[in-house]
């Protein structure tokens, strides 16, 4: 199983993206190899105000459409506290979705992420690289 953040979820949209190309490549790799791709629903959301923002409407509703064939970690009360409590702790340019991110990542025992975040790389996760 991989993690899919929303910097790759753009990046794989947006053919303006400078790693857009680097996206396309990943993701056909990763369709090849059938591992199952996890987010969460912070992700959803944040990837979809992204999207309609930047390239419209239309994008966004594809991605809600095409993210079906994702699992989907639903974030309830407690684990938005959890990601609360350690955003306190961390660097200023690190998002409460980026720290809900490492949370998920953590309890389902997930190493390797399809990102472009360099947040992952600095708390231990691997960037997926086909």
């Amino acid at each position: 199983m991989i993690f899919i953040d929303t910097s790759a979820v753009f990046a794989l949209a947006s053919a303006r993206d400078l790693n857009h190309h680097g996206a396309r490549r990943r993701f056909d790799a990763l369709l090849r190899t059938r591992r199952q791709i996890l987010t969460h629903s912070y992700v959803l959301s944040e990837s979809m105000a992204l999207l309609q923002h930047r390239l419209g409407r239309e994008a966004a509703l594809a991605f809600a459409s095409e993210a079906r064939a994702f699992e989907v970690e639903w974030v309830d009360e407690s684990l938005h506290a959890s990601a609360v409590a350690a955003l306190r702790g961390a660097p200023r340019s690190v998002s409460l979705v980026d720290q809900m991110s490492f949370l998920v990542m953590r309890r389902r025992r997930i190493d390797e992420a399809f990102a472009f975040d360099r947040h992952f790389a600095a708390v231990g996760f691997r960037l997926y690289d086909a």
